[in-house]
């Protein structure tokens, strides 16, 4: 089995300025081509944490990645402590060069400068990795049967370079083992209650087939792992395994592919070539901006009411203005006509509706903060359900979106009858 280390540097990195999605996409990448990735590891811009970091990455994994400090300014010590590491003396890698000067004449319209040129500048003992995207390039080493990898932090610069460079180059290096994974998607039931209800059969896993709960605002994804050498055998086993974990959860079942719940509603909604529109108070669009993160959200979306003021409620979707007073904006009877209006005036298909109090302020002992009406429903039908939801006001907007999309994939899908929500 071959396995790897990756490594982000920067201070940046340490005290939060800079959120480190490099090393989780490195590790994705890693994992489809059958490396197991067994720590990824922060280390800021000081020359002998860095050192020690590399000294015992080494006595681990096969491989070690690192990202970040390749830049042209002092804080950026990769490149020098490289080639300390390595014992190496510099070479001028004449293709960095060109396409430097390329990059600065040509798309920047600036000029080039000696620092700019000292990134194209590296170790002797390192084979260059061409930075098509960028300035810097990045660093193969080989050290007793390691290997050591270094590429800039900038992250579409160094995506390009692992997809198209990297990763095939690690495949014809090693010979790769097979990395399996199943991942299907419960919804409506917390962690610890899935944990307990399938714990009998998660206990008579074959050894090789390894189970993983994946919480995330009332979602819990189930993934199955597996690696081996006998790619057929694997297949087998764990289909086997996934076919009975979806029959112990098909209860809370949402889909038995690794998506989210609004890939999963969109889609819904491609296939039957419908379209939803979104009528949010309390959520504020995020539903919308959810629905719009999908490719090809333009054919199944059509826009959304952000009807926070009860005069938009009552101009745009005419709800009716009484019910402010008698039964109040965060009601049962309010997100039915909320819903009405969306289908009315969007012309849509199905239409959500949100309207609650997300906090921290502006609840009270009838409606107090956390309390949600949502309603889904069509031209024939629409469901309502209350919701009281206990989280931070931004955790409250965000657990409100998903558990309406979860309603109307419900409703789509003819499941309409109440449920009870378990959060954890």
């Amino acid at each position: 089995m071959i396995n790897a280390i990756v490594i982000t540097i920067g201070d940046e990195i340490l005290i939060g300025q800079t959120l480190d999605t490099n090393t989780g996409w490195i590790s994705q990448e890693l994992n489809k081509i059958g490396v197991w990735v067994k720590k990824r590891i922060a280390v800021g811009d000081i020359w002998d944490d860095i050192w020690k970091v590399l000294d015992d990455s080494s006595k681990e994994a096969d491989i070690i990645i690192m990202t970040g400090g390749l830049g042209p300014t002092a804080d950026d010590i990769t490149k020098p402590l490289l080639a300390k590491y390595f014992e190496s003396e510099w070479k001028t890698d004449d293709q960095s060069v060109k396409h430097i000067r390329y990059l600065f004449e040509q798309i920047f319209k600036r000029e080039v400068t000696e620092r700019n040129l000292k990134q194209a500048i590296v170790p002797e003992a390192c084979q260059v990795l061409f930075n098509e995207k960028g300035t810097a390039p990045g660093m193969w080493f080989e050290k007793d049967n390691k290997v050591f990898i270094s590429l800039p932090g900038v992250p579409h610069e160094m995506k390009h370079m692992v997809s198209k460079i990297l990763l095939p180059r690690i495949q014809s290096t090693f010979k790769m083992s097979v990395i399996i994974h199943q991942t299907l998607v419960t919804y409506g039931i917390g962690e610890s209650y899935l944990a307990d209800h399938i714990q009998h059969w998660e206990e008579n896993l074959p050894k090789h087939i390894k189970l993983a709960y994946l919480p995330n605002y009332g979602m819990v994804r189930l993934r199955l792992s597996t690696q081996g050498e006998d790619k057929n055998t694997l297949e087998l086993d764990i289909e086997k395994s996934f076919a009975e974990l979806k029959e112990f959860v098909k209860e809370w079942l949402v889909i038995d592919e690794d998506m989210s719940i609004q890939e999963t509603v969109g889609k819904l909604l491609k296939e039957r070539k419908q379209t939803v529109g979104t009528a949010e108070s309390c959520t504020g669009g995020f539903i919308a901006h959810l629905l719009t993160m999908n490719a090809g959200a333009s054919s199944n979306f059509k826009g959304t009411v952000v009807s926070y003021d009860n005069q938009v409620k009552k101009d745009i979707l005419g709800v009716d203005e009484t019910l402010f007073e008698t039964v109040g904006a965060v009601s049962e009877d309010v997100v039915i006509q909320m819903v009405e209006g969306v289908l009315r005036e969007l012309k849509t298909d199905y239409a959500i509706a949100t309207s609650g109090i997300m906090g921290p302020d502006g609840g009270s002992e009838n409606k107090p903060v956390g309390m949600v009406w949502i309603a889904v429903g069509n031209k024939d039908h629409i469901v309502t359900q209350e919701f009281h939801f206990r989280f931070d006001r931004m955790r409250n907007i965000q657990q409100t979106s998903y558990t309406a999309l979860n309603m109307l994939r419900k409703f789509i899908n003819n499941y309409v009858e109440s449920e009870t929500y378990n959060a954890e």
